[in-house]
């Protein structure tokens, strides 16, 4: 019987490597960078107001234009949360990175022409409070290695109001496509977010997905039971404009 585990342990070990949950996943292949916006042109121009100096001279303010923002990685989380029975414990799985990247346009004084661009989400940093999760994570359920990217490509922004004033907090809707692996699905968040300066916008955006639209299935692990179908996503942001 020792003679016949001390067999069956490499070859269980080599069967945890092949299969990944043993194995190291790939690394990030660089920090995350955005997707450049394609800024679309507006049906409308907005006409900048004037203002009357002190003078008497008129000027106009540049709140006529539409600035693009950057979303800040060092100031930026995402994040998914589900729960699974852990060793015949309900526990709650959270897995975060801070290598998140995309752009927006927007003018505070026309919400209509508001865009957003590509928000793209490196999986290879995702990472949670087990080590053999994550390889399991990266290399059986992501494929990481493979798909280093998970990406939202936005269609449309519903419920913005027509304009803000920096401190006020709006919520609205992105529609969009998610894609990760090779699959795509129609995947809404929903946003709120506050204008902290002309410059600077900071909000959080939430959905919510099921694994098997995407077919992430869970490897068998027998301390493992009970894995939720429904992923929660959240996205904190601060996005900076760069010029």
């Amino acid at each position: 019987m020792r003679l016949l585990r001390l067999y069956l342990l490499p070859v269980l070990l080599l069967s945890l490597t092949a299969c990944g949950l043993l194995r190291e996943p790939e690394e990030a292949s660089a920090p995350i960078e955005a997707v450049p916006l394609v800024i679309e042109p507006t049906t409308a121009p907005v006409e900048a107001p004037t203002e009357v100096t002190t003078e008497g001279e008129v000027e106009k303010t540049a709140t006529g234009e539409r600035l693009i923002y950057a979303i800040d990685p060092n100031q930026s989380q995402v994040r998914f949360e589900l729960g699974e029975d852990l060793r015949g414990q309900r526990t709650l799985v959270v897995g975060v990175t801070n290598q998140v990247a995309g752009e927006l346009a927007l003018n505070l004084s026309d919400l209509s022409s508001t865009q957003v661009g590509v928000i793209q989400i490196n999986a290879r940093t995702l990472a949670t409070d087990n080590n053999f999760r994550n390889r399991a994570i990266h290399n059986e359920i992501l494929h990481t290695g493979a798909y280093e990217f998970i990406t939202y490509t936005p269609t449309g922004v519903e419920g913005l109001p027509a304009a803000v004033e920096p401190g006020d907090e709006v919520s609205f809707a992105i529609t969009g496509d998610l894609t990760i692996r090779e699959i795509s699905r129609p995947v809404t968040f929903n946003v709120t977010a506050v204008a902290v300066s002309p410059e600077r916008i900071e909000g959080t955006a939430t959905s919510a997905v099921n694994r098997a639209d995407f077919e992430l299935r869970i490897p068998q692990v027998r301390q493992v039971a009970n894995v939720d179908e429904q992923v929660q996503l959240t996205i904190n942001f601060v996005a900076n404009a760069t010029s």
